[in-house]
C-alpha cells in the first residue's frame, strides 16, 4: 500500500477540532471528497524533493506545503496529522504560484532522488516527471490555491 498525503482544508476552528477530536478526525479520513481534499498519493516526496531540494523538512514556506504544520494527534502510521493555519496556507498558495513547470523540470534530477531516498524508488523511470509529479504539483497548488482564497487552515496526513 505504501505512504499517501492527503490534505484537508476546512476552517480554522474546525481543522483544529478534527485533529483533537477522535471521532472528527475519523470522519475527516474517511471524507476525501475531492472538493475539499487533494491525495498526491506517493508523488509527496518526489514534489517535496522538487520544491525544496530536498528529502526533509526544511526552512522553505514550500516546504511546509508537504511537510508543514502543528503536529496534532497520534500516530497515523507515518506520524501524527499536522495542522497548517490559514496564514501559513496563504504564504504556501502564494509560493506555488510564483513557480512554473519548467522551474521544476530543472530540479529534477533521479539520481539524486534515489540516492536521498526520496520515497517511492521511481526516479529512474521514463516519464515519472510528466506522468506522475507535475500533476501532483498542479493538484497541490489549485489545493492551496482554493484554501487560501478561501481563508482555510489544511491538515496534511500521511498514512
Amino acid at each position: 500500500m505504501g505512504m499517501t498525503w492527503v490534505g484537508y482544508r476546512h476552517d480554522p476552528h474546525t481543522a483544529r477540532a478534527c485533529l483533537l477530536d477522535d471521532g472528527l478526525f475519523e470522519e475527516l479520513l474517511d471524507s476525501d471528497d475531492g472538493e475539499s481534499s487533494v491525495d498526491l498519493d506517493k508523488a509527496w516526496h518526489g514534489l517535496h524533493w522538487l520544491l525544496t531540494g530536498s528529502a526533509d523538512e526544511t526552512d522553505s514556506v514550500l516546504s511546509q506545503a508537504i511537510l508543514g504544520g502543528e503536529p496534532i494527534g497520534e500516530d497515523l502510521g507515518y506520524g501524527p496529522g499536522r495542522l497548517l493555519p490559514a496564514a501559513q496556507v496563504s504564504l504556501v498558495a502564494d509560493a506555488l504560484t510564483k513557480l512554473d513547470v519548467d522551474t521544476l523540470r530543472a530540479r529534477m534530477d533521479g539520481p539524486a532522488m534515489s540516492n536521498a531516498a526520496v520515497y517511492p524508488s521511481i526516479w529512474d523511470e521514463d516519464d515519472v516527471f510528466e506522468e506522475y509529479l507535475i500533476p501532483a504539483f498542479n493538484d497541490l497548488r489549485h489545493f492551496y490555491e482554493q484554501a487560501s482564497g478561501a481563508g482555510q487552515a489544511v491538515i496534511q496526513t500521511i498514512c
